[in-house]
């Protein structure tokens, strides 16, 4: 089972236990922008304590998953991850924020056709938007790289990400990346 077999599981799974999601990261990159390499996959969930139970279940078979790191997850909104048994492929779950932001990305998140099957994937101005806030936490080039693909392959709403820019502090990140 290669990596998108087991993105096509877990959406799946996460879809029968009715847990909304987003995917992310290096796979929303290679989507919205240059294909580039990942070995993990990234998704977003808003899940809540009542569903602690249905995601251990219905993972429990075919991956490792801790108990423990998907109620600390759950309860701070941080991130637990999967291991998928026989490929040693791990997916992160990262637990949606309750921000303004991070409540307009999960309202905009979009259906896509990815790998033949409809999978809900974060907006290309949304997946911009969360790259320039790791970009203000630690200085990556692989973020900046990623950004340049993005806003090049997907013509983004530039004003829309300004704006959000400007109100998550990373205006300056943009423009700095935009005039290069």
């Amino acid at each position: 089972m290669e990596l998108v077999a087991i993105l096509k599981t877990v959406v799946h799974r996460l879809e029968k236990i009715k847990i909304p999601y987003v995917l992310t990261g290096g796979l929303a990159v290679s989507f919205w922008g240059s294909s580039r390499s990942t070995h993990d996959i990234d998704i977003v969930i808003d899940a809540r304590k009542e569903d602690q139970e249905k995601i251990l279940n219905i993972f429990k078979k075919d991956f490792y998953i801790s108990e423990i790191a998907v109620s600390d997850a759950i309860e701070r909104r941080f991130t637990f991850n999967i291991i998928h048994l026989k490929e040693g492929l791990k997916v992160d779950f990262w637990l949606s924020k309750k921000d303004s932001f991070r409540t307009m990305e999960f309202k905009r998140r979009l259906k896509k056709k990815i790998f033949d099957k409809y999978i809900y994937i974060i907006s290309p101005e949304d997946l911009i938007l969360e790259k320039l806030l790791w970009i203000k936490e630690s200085r990556s080039d692989k973020h900046i790289e990623d950004i340049k693909s993005i806003i090049e392959i997907s013509k983004p709403d530039l004003n829309y990400i300004k704006g959000w820019a400007k109100k998550t502090s990373t205006y300056d990140i943009l423009e700095e990346i935009i005039d290069k």
